[in-house]
């Protein structure tokens, strides 16, 4: 067996556990919530502030990358917006949380642990250049489309409100937190106390398993539920279609080759618990959001590993 076969495998195999964990009753809903809060709001962010204040990202092409990502990102949230409303005949807004579930891949939950088995410390900071900007875009594009297509006729459009709850959501991220606070300290050139760095080292070493352990229990959590075509499609449009485009624009912007493999990587992920979460505070698509998700979960353990080798065949 390959190694990258024996890492997917490992990866989703965490993530399966975590599955059986829930579906079995073993571990109960609550117990999976209070995981995957652990994994989301302290294991992680500590993770990322350690990466922040250590990483190399000379050579890592931050414009080029978030370029080549993007683009395949927007086309690829056009085509399920699109396939929401005019293939599923569903409305405006449930067709922006199509788009969401086609476009946001789970680079936090599963992208994370993923990238360290598959292309180790490197591979992880160059995902860590994608994390520090994904998440705000995303949440921004969401945020944008919902209040323009849910205003009412002659409403205006409401410019402060929106970035109100851009900030509020961004500044109250522990993700984002943890990649600023490290980012503060490295460039200060503070140096944290040997024993703040073994608290740290102690609890961001566990945090890619919980994280792949948590994201098992979410999709018990969340399951599927009706609409199972428009999500299948939507999951099919997610792991096929973007890391097409990614590829593509990878090659077109002449990215380096790690750089060109975890953009592809990335882009091959299934949506996240972030676009149900979207759904469910917009209050429409919940069921598209959670089908893609679980559905979109369970497919990725073939089609990552052929994106993978893909990639690894187009740059080596």
């Amino acid at each position: 067996m390959s190694s990258v076969v024996e890492t997917v495998l490992f990866v989703f195999g965490l993530v399966a556990a975590g599955y059986l964990a829930g579906v079995t009753n073993y571990l109960k809903v609550e117990v999976g919530d209070a995981v995957a809060e652990f994994a989301v709001s302290v294991a992680l962010p500590l993770l990322l502030f350690r990466t922040m204040l250590g990483a190399d990202f000379h050579g890592a092409a931050p414009w080029a990358f978030w370029g080549a990502y993007f683009a395949g990102a927007v086309v690829t949230w056009a085509a399920g917006q699109i396939l929401i409303v005019k293939g599923f005949g569903r409305d405006a807004r449930a067709g922006v949380v199509g788009g969401v579930t086609a476009a946001f891949s789970n680079i936090a939950l599963l992208g994370i642990p993923f990238m360290l088995g598959v292309y180790g410390q490197e591979g992880f900071e160059t995902l860590s250049l994608l994390l520090s900007v994904h998440l705000p875009v995303m949440i921004a594009a969401s945020i944008l489309l919902f209040e323009i297509v849910g205003r009412e006729d002659g409403e205006k459009f409401r410019l402060g409100l929106l970035v109100r709850a851009f900030l509020r959501r961004m500044f109250t991220n522990p993700l984002i937190i943890g990649i600023l606070a490290g980012l503060l300290i490295r460039i200060s050139g503070l140096e944290l106390p040997g024993l703040a760095n073994r608290l740290v080292d102690a609890i961001a070493d566990v945090a890619a398993p919980v994280a792949l352990f948590a994201l098992g229990l979410s999709l018990r959590k969340y399951g599927i539920a009706r609409n199972v075509k428009a999500g299948t499609a939507l999951a099919l449009i997610k792991l096929f279609l973007m890391p097409a485009l990614v590829l593509g624009s990878a090659w077109l912007f002449g990215l380096p080759p790690l750089t060109a493999k975890v953009a592809v990587a990335a882009a091959s992920l299934p949506a996240g618990v972030n676009s149900y979460l979207i759904a469910t505070q917009f209050g429409t698509g919940q069921a598209l959001a959670s089908n893609g998700m679980t559905i979109g979960t369970a497919m990725a353990v073939v089609t990552t590993t052929m994106w993978l080798a893909i990639a690894q065949a187009v740059f080596g």
